[in-house]
């Protein structure tokens, strides 16, 4: 981690491995800097954590992306290396701070997240059953929807080995538990996003279910900070890529797909699930969110 006290430049080593108290780790090296340091750290998963710890000792901290100072281009990329190149950029006033949400737009990413994490689960439980009933010789289920009410009694009065049936009941059980979880999960976010006028008025576009509209406002943020409407295409990733040589005609390839990397996977599954006929759709309708956001939690 590079930190800038007047015009030394000083690099810090770790600050903690993972048998140690990070946070404890990061309050320490905290108190040894004053209020005329400046630190610069690459955003990492806990990169936000550690400016909130170190922010009130040092004069500013600064999250940067490892795209814009070109780090990531580098043949050699370590921290060893990093850190030095870093703290030149410091101490040159060359660095930008990447964008930080406000804590309702934070809230709501991580909900989102672990939306998107529960429904790779489950399509993981899913096709573990698939993978069984392929390996018993077990021919199409008769019903569309493998994971219904219908089909589980199916899948229930399957003659299976008896190691099979044990794996197909634990990870119906799995499901089970997974839907209970993606249930909850949803009813938090649909509560928080139907408050919002601007999700309620993208939900109007044909398509664009409560998942979808929350999703595209988070990745976005506070849409003031983009001074054009091209700014944001870009942000978003779905600005085509341009390439010219010379005083020719610049040709156009397919979108950058740059940007937030959870607005992306939900724009690809939605075109997967436009692209197959009666898929139902992911996530909750306009109707089905506003049932779950008026809908009790579980009784504790």
């Amino acid at each position: 981690m590079p930190c800038l006290r007047g015009g030394d430049r000083r690099r810090r080593g770790p600050l903690g491995g993972a048998d140690r108290d990070q946070a404890g780790a990061v309050e320490l090296f905290a108190q040894s800097l004053g209020m005329e340091d400046r630190v610069a750290l690459e955003v990492t998963g806990n990169a936000w954590e550690i400016k909130r710890l170190i922010e009130p000792q040092v004069a500013q901290v600064l999250v940067v992306s490892p795209n814009d100072t070109g780090i990531r281009r580098a043949r050699a990329k370590t921290d060893r290396l990093d850190a030095p190149t870093l703290a030149r950029l410091l101490a040159a006033g060359e660095l930008d701070s990447v964008w930080m949400p406000d804590r309702r737009t934070w809230v709501m990413r991580r909900r989102l997240q672990r939306r998107g994490q529960l429904v790779l689960a489950r399509s993981r439980a899913k096709n573990q059953i698939h993978a069984t009933l392929l390996r018993c010789l077990v021919g199409r289920a008769p019903f569309s929807d493998l994971f219904g009410k219908e089909g589980r009694g199916w899948l229930e009065g399957l003659t299976l080995p008896e190691e099979e049936r044990e794996a197909v009941d634990s990870v119906l059980r799995q499901i089970e538990f997974l839907d209970s979880e993606l249930a909850a999960v949803e009813r938090l976010i649909a509560k928080e996003a139907l408050a919002s006028a601007e999700t309620r008025r993208l939900m109007t576009v044909p398509g664009v279910n409560v998942i979808v509209a929350a999703t595209f406002l988070v990745a976005i943020g506070d849409i003031g900070r983009f001074e054009s409407p091209r700014k944001l295409v870009g942000y978003l990733g779905l600005d085509p890529r341009v390439h010219q040589s010379g005083s020719g005609p610049a040709t156009h390839g397919r979108i950058s797909k740059q940007g937030s990397m959870h607005w992306q996977r939900t724009q690809a599954k939605k075109k997967g699930a436009g692209a197959t006929p009666g898929r139902a759709s992911r996530g909750p309708s306009s109707g089905q969110a506003a049932r779950q956001a008026s809908a009790p939690g579980p009784a504790l």
